[in-house]
Formats: C-alpha cells, sequence, structure tokens
C-alpha cells in the first residue's frame, strides 16, 4: 500500500484517523501497532512475520543488553548486530552474491538463490538497529514489547523512512497528544508531499524512463541524455521528500515528530553539502554508527579515508544489490575525499566553478544509480557527452518538456519557503499566510487526488530500498 494511492487515501487513511481519535488514550498505541501491521501486510502478508520476528529478537537482546555483565553485553550486542545484518544479507544481497560467485567461478554447482526482497527491510533493520545499539550505549530500554514494535513498525516511516531513532520519539510513544495545529500542520506537510509526488514526480519519471529505454538502443541521442538525467534527477527528489514530507506530516497527525529527511539538497555549493542535505536520517546513520566508532577524522588522513571508503561503500551497497550501486557509492568516496583533502582544504570554499562541478557529479551520479547495470550507464553517460548539434525536432521535444521540467526546477529550491517567510513577515503576514496554505492545500490536494484516480504509474523508487 503506498499513501499515494485510493485504498490509502480514501480508506486506510480516514479509518484510521477515526479509528484513533475515537478509541481511549490507553488504546491509541495498540490501534496503531495494529493499522501498521495492516498496513504492511497489504502487500504481501507472510514479510509481517519476519519484521515481528525482527522486532521480538531486538526486544529482547535489548533487555538483556540493559542487565548484563560487560563481558554479556558485548556478547549480546554482538549478535544483535550480526542478526540484523544477517536478517538483511539473507533477503537483500544472497541472490547477488550467489549471481557473481557462479559468474566468477563459471560453475553451476552453485545454486543460484530467487528470495524476494521484503519491503522496506533495510529501514526497519537500521531502526533496530540503532535501538540495540544506543540501548548499548546506555539508553533506557523499551520494556513493553508493544510499545517497541509501534516504533519499528509505525505506517508513516515504515516503508521508506525517514530512519528514526528511538530516543527521538520514546516520550511521545508513552505519552502524547495532538493539538489542532499539529493535525492542520501536518495535513498541510502531507498534501504537499502528496503532490511532489502526483504532480512532479509522476510525471517526471515517464521522461526519465523514456530516455533511459533510448540508452539500450541506438535512439538514445546527447539532447534526450540531458534532459533523461535531469528528469530523474528531480523525479528522484520529489518521489522520495514527497514521501518523507508525508510521513512527517502524518507523524505530526498521530502526534508523532519526526526529523527532517530533505533540505533542498540540489542548491548546495559541493558534494559535501549535497549528503548533508540529501537523505539526512541515512547519511546521520551512517556517520553514528560506523564512521565515528571506526575512529571518525580523528585519527590522522590515513584512517580518515579508510573510514570515508567503508561508509561510501556500504551506502551503495544499502541501496540495492547492483554494482551499480556499489560504484555509485564510490564515486561518492572519491568525489567527498577530493574535496576534503585537495579541492577545499585549509578552509578554501567552493565559488561557482565547484557549484556547477558538484552538480554535474551528482546528475552523473543518478544515471549511475537508475542504470539497471553498468555497460547500461556507460551507453547513457556516452551519449550525453558525445556532443551533436540540437536538430528541429529535439528543439520541438525540449519545448514540449519545459512546462514539466521548470516548475520542477523551482520546486526543488527554497524560493517558495522564502517567499513565503517573507510574506508572514509583514504586517498581518501571519493570518495572510495561513489563507495562502489552505488555498495552496485545497489546489494542490483535488489535483493530486485528480491524479491518483487517474494514473496507473504511481511507484515510490526508495521502496526496493
Amino acid at each position: 500500500m503506498v499513501f499515494s494511492s485510493v485504498i490509502f487515501l480514501y480508506g486506510f487513511l480516514p479509518l484510521t484517523l477515526l479509528g484513533y481519535f475515537l478509541v481511549p488514550k490507553k488504546l491509541k498505541n495498540y490501534l496503531l501497532l495494529a493499522a501498521s501491521l495492516f498496513f504492511y501486510a497489504w502487500g504481501e502478508p507472510r514479510f509481517v512475520l519476519i519484521m515481528l520476528a525482527s522486532i521480538l529478537c531486538n526486544w529482547a537482546a535489548a533487555l538483556l543488553i540493559s542487565k548484563g555483565s560487560k563481558g554479556l553485553r558485548k556478547l549480546i550486542l554482538a549478535a544483535a548486530v550480526t542478526g540484523n545484518i544477517g536478517l538483511l544479507f539473507l533477503f537483500k544481497y544472497l541472490n547477488f552474491t550467489t549471481e557473481n560467485l557462479r559468474l566468477l567461478f563459471h560453475t553451476d554447482l552453485i545454486r543460484q538463490t530467487r528470495i524476494q526482497l521484503p519491503i522496506g527491510i533495510s529501514f526497519f533493520t537500521f531502526q533496530a538497529l540503532s535501538y540495540v545499539i544506543d540501548v548499548y550505549r546506555g539508553e533506557e530500554p523499551q520494556k513493553n514489547l508493544f510499545n517497541l514494535a509501534l516504533y519499528i513498525s509505525l505506517f508513516p516511516q515504515l516503508i521508506a523512512g525517514p530512519i528514526v531513532r528511538y530516543h527521538t520519539i520514546a516520550e511521545e510513544i508513552r505519552n502524547r497528544k495532538t493539538t489542532l495545529e499539529d493535525f492542520s500542520e501536518g495535513a498541510f506537510r502531507f498534501v504537499i508531499g502528496l503532490g511532489k509526488k502526483t504532480l512532479f514526480a509522476n510525471s517526471l519519471a515517464i521522461l526519465a524512463d523514456m530516455a533511459f529505454e533510448a540508452a539500450k538502443t541506438s535512439s538514445m541521442t546527447f539532447t534526450m541524455g540531458w534532459i533523461g538525467a535531469i528528469a530523474y534527477s528531480l523525479q528522484i527528489y520529489f518521489d522520495f521528500s514527497g514521501y518523507s514530507d508525508m510521513a512527517i506530516g502524518l507523524g505530526r497527525m498521530f502526534g508523532f515528530h519526526f526529523s527532517e529527511n530533505f533540505n533542498y539538497p540540489y542548491v548546495s555549493k559541493s558534494v559535501t553539502e549535497f549528503w548533508r542535505r540529501w537523505h539526512i536520517s541515512l547519511g546521520t546513520w551512517f556517520r553514528d554508527y560506523v564512521y565515528i566508532p571506526l575512529g571518525g577524522s580523528r585519527e590522522g588522513n590515513g584512517k580518515t579515508i579508510r573510514n570515508l571508503f567503508i561508509v561510501w561503500t556500504l551506502t551503495g551497497i544499502w541501496h540495492g544489490a547492483n554494482w551499480t550501486f556499489i560504484v555509485w557509492g564510490l564515486m561518492y568516496f572519491f568525489a567527498l575525499a577530493a574535496e576534503r583533502f585537495i579541492l577545499y582544504r585549509n578552509s578554501r570554499k567552493p565559488g561557482i566553478i565547484g557549484r556547477i562541478a558538484a552538480l554535474l557529479l551528482i546528475l552523473i551520479g543518478w544515471v549511475i544509480f537508475r542504470a539497471d547495470d553498468l555497460g547500461h550507464a556507460g551507453a547513457y553517460l556516452s551519449a550525453m557527452f558525445t556532443v551533436q548539434p540540437v536538430t528541429a525536432i529535439e528543439a520541438f521535444e525540449i519545448q514540449k518538456y519545459l512546462p514539466i521540467l521548470l516548475p520542477a526546477a523551482i520546486g526543488a529550491t527554497p524560493l517558495i519557503s522564502r517567499a513565503g517567510r517573507k510574506i508572514g513577515a509583514i504586517r498581518n503576514g501571519k493570518h495572510k499566510l495561513q489563507v495562502l496554505k489552505a488555498f495552496s492545500m485545497l489546489i494542490i490536494g483535488v489535483l493530486s487526488a485528480a491524479c491518483v484516480i487517474s494514473s496507473t504509474y504511481n511507484p515510490f523508487i526508495y521502496f526496493n530500498f
């Protein structure tokens, strides 16, 4: 079940909200837990058992860690980390591993596995890992199994994040209330995210898919290559940030306050800044649970480079079992290392050339990320950098796509939010801003609802991760 579907918007969400605000306070968590498990089971019921087993094991491990001796605590933590990573490897990477072993050794003795990937396993496994590690570091464990199950399975952020730390919502799980302001702001945020997904991401996806399909044949041109790369870069931003907006909005409607996951990444002055603004919850997860424990940047340049290499290799692998993701992660390792140790050392700041170079690298990265395999990525990039004169037909095609590309490009910048802040700062501005937000919410909601009802293309990119 996806947020931008008819069944969610007109069935699941209204019924869940109605039930949530009708039941007594002591039953609200149980209702949300039941709704979350139903939400996850909608597509493939058997995978609920995997998630429930993960919740039970991590709950028990955290309790044992909190009560055990130092040696026992380390042993249980190691077992819990191994178990979580093993679960992720089994369902996400075993097929990839057996396929490459068969190719490497040219043998059929290794059986090719065909294990189906549970939706959202990377997200709920990382949340479970962060919980157990935080308990080992001294955080109070959750003794109530149902409350921990709610934290890991809470439907707004279950499928595609943001990755939520337990301690950030622990108090809200125990005791929360939803104010009218929370609910209205949450509803507004949800509609904004729905608009990003249905009005921008889905439209851009058609253009991006057309370009990447063309790269598989001889029909790819220089112009289509750049248009497709820009379209996909905007599509993945609006797709994922739209989901995050909807998740944050839904959470707030139920009294939860999730951290931001995107901060206009395409206005970044460098690749380093881009990764401070893109998928913030994943970046901070790797920083806090991998990079810093390895020593971060405190132990000299050599170990800093080693730590960056490990983090970005893992970041690439986290996104999927394909060599394209590994190459994509390594590309960012080299870019970030170059910025840190060569380009912007000694507090040098990137100028306009640095900004353009970073954006170009990000576009190239998204081509590798989106491609089916490395050969596909190579063919696409070759077309992008084989300069050809723009034909009259291509000029017409560019004009045809501008009505979606230009508004999307503007929407990916903070121009609109800055205009809102300026309106709010003038005399009677807050009232005018509220009226404008209500009007915008109505228009975007109506248009998005029309798209949901009429469109057949509606996947979320990050459901694959």
